[in-house]
């Protein structure tokens, strides 16, 4: 009997196979990629049924229901390479992961208090080793500025849902990751106005 506890993000059906391109050139052949804030499960599911077996993906989420929801995703595609959800705050000092080789971040800065942010670059950092990859996707201004009348506008509507949510800036980002031992990021132009950043860990 097919789990049906599965929850949909149009988002993610719009975005997942650019977010698929830029990833294969800069995922391992093999490993574990810890995914934070993996939601519907969408995203790890597309990623997983799409890489090697050898490449394992750990999604996490601290909402229940996006737990049962990614389970759902796994179970009905019948990916191997997609481990159990666990329980993740990426503003936790602690993370139940200890070691990944990639850490992904998706859509998951701006609809986040910015402790989540620092949460995650401090956590990717702990966890992944020289080399190691650190992706986020989302909008971000640039430079102070909006890079589309629609981002500006989705931003005024996170920050009325939530004071502390809300587009980030690039260079702030990029600063918190040198902080936390990250190389600057790859910036890549994606569809809709978004941005892919591909950070390394460095020594």
């Amino acid at each position: 009997m097919i789990d049906d506890r599965r929850l949909y993000a149009p988002a993610a059906a719009r975005n997942r196979e650019p977010i698929r391109e830029v990833l294969q050139r800069h995922l391992p052949p093999a490993g574990l990629v810890l995914e934070i804030a993996s939601g519907t499960g969408e995203h790890v599911a597309f990623l997983a049924g799409a890489s090697a077996p050898e490449l394992i993906f750990q999604p996490s989420d601290p909402d229940a229901a996006a737990r049962a929801s990614i389970d759902a995703w796994a179970t009905m595609l019948s990916l191997p390479n997609v481990r159990p959800a666990i329980a993740l705050d990426a503003a936790s000092p602690v993370w139940p992961a200890t070691a990944a080789d990639a850490v992904l971040s998706i859509n998951m800065i701006h609809i986040a208090p910015w402790r989540a942010t620092l949460g995650l670059m401090s956590g990717a950092a702990r966890i992944l080793d020289d080399g190691g990859l650190l992706y986020l996707y989302g909008p971000f201004r640039r430079h102070g500025r909006h890079t589309a009348v629609t981002n500006e506008t989705f931003d005024a509507d996170l920050r009325q849902t939530n004071p502390e949510w809300g587009v980030r800036d690039l260079e702030t980002v990029a600063e918190l990751a040198a902080a936390n031992g990250f190389a600057p990021p790859s910036v890549i132009e994606m569809p809709a106005n978004n941005l892919s950043l591909v950070f390394r860990r460095q020594s």
